[in-house]
């Protein structure tokens, strides 16, 4: 099943679902307007599909200690596959990053990096990002205020 073939309940619920993963299927049908058997059916559906991966929590990073980020152009000496596999597989094995982007362009890869605060944000990029295989070249954008990011419920 491709997005071109779900019709508009099946946006309604994708919809609902993204703003509050825990709603009941009994609210969530009320919501979208059918009853509660189709609507968990659709649900089902769209999950077996693969248009609903999974469900999360959304973390408070600031208590949790980690509501420093910074942005991080990295350009690597080499993009030969081995090269980009090298760097995939280590980047994955750092806990700070957060997200990690191949990128076309001026540079290779953009990753959100989340840390305490900029001294622990240092120590994370001289210890551990600057030592990935085939790192040439890094540039940091420290973030000063999220105005938009889907993943916070507002």
């Amino acid at each position: 099943m491709v997005s071109s073939e779900l019709d508009g309940f099946d946006h309604k619920i994708l919809a609902c679902l993204k703003r509050e993963g825990r709603m009941t299927i009994t609210d969530l049908a009320r919501h979208v307007g059918l009853s509660k058997t189709p609507c968990q059916a659709r649900v089902k559906r769209l999950e077996r599909d693969g248009f609903i991966l999974g469900y999360q929590a959304i973390l408070s990073h600031e208590k949790l200690g980690a509501g420093h980020i910074a942005f991080i152009q990295v350009t690597l000496s080499s993009t030969r596959h081995e090269a980009l596999e090298a760097f995939n597989k280590a980047v994955r094995q750092i806990s700070e990053v957060e997200q990690c982007h191949m990128t076309a362009g001026g540079f290779d890869y953009l990753l959100k990096i989340r840390t305490k605060d900029i001294s622990s944000y240092r120590r994370v990029l001289g210890e551990k990002l600057s030592s990935l295989p085939h790192v040439a070249h890094t540039s940091t954008f420290v973030c000063m205020e999220s105005v938009i990011d889907s993943g916070m419920n507002e």
